[in-house]
């Protein structure tokens, strides 16, 4: 098994176009003092304290603290997928000796020494298409060519064609891609999705994990892991699919698990928490406790006004990012703010019910090798997992799975849709998917579909939004618990929301409001549309359930 940190140092000479990049980190490093210098905002780590490549805050140093802190572009993802145009070190020159002062100087040193992106447009519908032939219609405009990237671009490079998301998300997500998959496969287009293994499978030979993105700034980070189940859409049988695959498995897992070993009851390490009993769980963590480069501002201000240590919060924030729940109440202590975000305390039920999945896979894909040291030692692991996640998250009283501190010996309390997962992988007992689905239809089932908390926040991953992972999560897991009525209303209900808006609007979005059926809303920026998960859970559910092919309503709902 290959762990991430064995790689850090080759990882510029395996990766075209990236020593050059290296070498200018290194040069800025003198640079980046100056930055130090405004108030209260912390100056971008040195290349050299990056955990893999430098990322453009390394990168470009008090230039980009400065054109982020000043918000001079409106998305703050904007800046770190800028191209240079010259050498950083060049950059950085002139930017020392032109010193831009008004906000339009600076705008036009920014627009003359980068390329700037653009947003990955989708069009709208076409009169008298359907849902279905809409969604058809999208797959080649979201796709993108491998291609070697622009030199000290912040974008990674991988080997075959893969989907983006949509609008400013311009390169491809990790936990995203699984569930675009599911519709990729459901279309017809079982090369693209053998392509996105196969670059997931490079990331980790190349980094010794998934990257949260295809972005350098991305590389601290992972997402919840879904490659074992993006492997096993390939084959008719996931085992044969595993056992191709098991070094790529294995690397997957040697990351989530590195610092496992020593590990003391009550202490945590990395990704890996030791339980009261010594028994080993997971949580979110990022290998970074500096602000985030694609919401640089928004960390810092937060940070500074939590009045706690501030890369504490960087890497709690980060943390949350890795979970793909950005943000939620969930995460914060109050529940309300982020400033008492607190993501490395919490080992969360949906990350556990994963890793459960992981281990099982790697011990099917053994048994189809006939590797049967291999295949007992991960069933092993995923016995003891799903033993310490029904210790632990499960709550006998509340009758939901929830997240538990470590830190404070107790679990959450919260319910969200998180305690489906169990259900999905496999976790739950009978009677614990029996309890689940009647406080699901009570509590979280709403008349667009699941909701993902109770809790209105203002955040993205709170009421009233739905997302459609979170569907796809909620429909299989009642289906694999033999619950097929629960499973079909959610898909009813979700369904008759993507159509209603898909009428009214003419494009698929990539949250809704699952409380007044209609696109979502909160969270760091604006509502995307596109949208890669949406079109893949929504062309997925139409396959499993024919009878909800849309007209815009269903027998079940009576939503139009």
């Amino acid at each position: 098994m290959l762990f991430a940190r064995r790689i850090v140092s080759s990882a510029f000479s395996r990766q075209q176009a990236r020593p050059a990049a290296a070498c200018a980190g290194l040069l800025v490093l003198a640079s980046l003092a100056s930055a130090a210098a405004t108030a209260g905002v912390p100056a971008a780590p040195p290349a050299a304290a990056q955990p893999f490549v430098a990322t453009p805050a390394a990168l470009f140093g008090p230039l980009f603290v400065r054109v982020q802190m000043d918000a001079l572009l409106t998305d703050g993802k904007a800046f770190p997928d800028a191209v240079p145009k010259v050498p950083p070190e060049t950059i950085l020159r002139r930017y020392r000796a032109d010193a831009p002062r008004s906000h339009a100087a600076l705008r036009r040193f920014v627009e003359s020494n980068f390329s700037l992106p653009t947003q990955a447009h989708t069009p709208p519908a076409l009169p008298d298409k359907s849902l279905e032939a809409h969604i058809a219609r999208l797959w080649p405009l979201l796709t993108r060519q491998p291609a070697v990237p622009p030199l000290y671009s912040s974008l990674l490079y991988v080997p075959k064609p893969y989907v983006v998301p949509g609008g400013r998300f311009r390169e491809f997500y990790y936990w995203d891609s699984y569930f675009t998959m599911l519709g990729l496969i459901a279309d017809g287009h079982l090369d693209t999705a053998r392509d996105l293994v196969g670059d997931f499978s490079y990331m980790l030979r190349e980094y010794g994990h998934i990257p949260n993105g295809a972005r350098t700034y991305y590389l601290s980070r992972s997402q919840p892991p879904v490659y074992y189940l993006m492997v096993g859409l390939l084959t008719q049988d996931p085992a044969t699919g595993w056992s191709q695959h098991l070094d790529e498995l294995e690397r997957e897992y040697a990351y989530w698990m590195e610092g496992a070993g020593g590990l003391r009851p009550g202490e945590a390490r990395r990704n890996v928490v030791a339980m009261p009993d010594g028994s080993l769980l997971n949580r979110y963590w990022d290998a970074s406790d500096t602000p985030r480069d694609e919401s640089f501002r928004n960390d810092v201000l937060i940070a500074r006004a939590s009045g706690r240590p501030r890369a504490q919060v960087y890497r709690d924030i980060r943390a949350a990012a890795e979970s793909g729940w950005d943000f939620s109440s969930r995460w914060l202590a109050d529940g309300r703010r982020l400033t008492t975000i607190h993501t490395t305390d919490l080992v969360p039920v949906d990350l556990n019910s994963l890793l459960y999945g992981l281990e099982s896979a790697i011990s099917d894909g053994c048994a189809a090798r006939h590797d049967s040291a291999c295949e007992h030692s991960f069933a092993e692991r995923a016995r003891r997992r799903r033993e310490a996640i029904n210790r632990y998250l499960w709550d006998p009283v509340s009758r939901y799975y929830m997240d538990y501190d470590w830190r404070h010996g107790r679990r959450t309390g919260e319910l969200t849709a998180a305690t489906l997962y169990p259900l999905f992988t496999g976790v739950a007992y009978i009677k614990q998917a029996d309890a689940i689905g009647g406080i699901t239809q009570v509590r979280l089932l709403q008349q667009g579909g699941i909701v993902t908390t109770n809790i209105t926040s203002g955040q993205q991953w709170d009421a009233p939004n739905g997302w459609p992972p979170l569907q796809w999560i909620a429909v299989m897991g009642f289906r694999r618990y033999d619950q097929p009525a629960l499973a079909h209303e959610i898909a009813s209900r979700w369904l008759a929301t993507v159509q209603r808006v898909f009428v009214n609007k003419g494009k698929l979005v990539e949250k809704y409001d699952v409380e007044h059926t209609l696109p979502g809303g909160g969270g760091e920026y604006p509502l995307q549309d596109g949208f890669g998960w949406t079109n893949g859970v929504t062309r997925a559910l139409l396959g499993l359930y024919p009878d909800l092919l849309p007209d815009g309503r269903t027998a079940a709902t009576g939503v139009n």
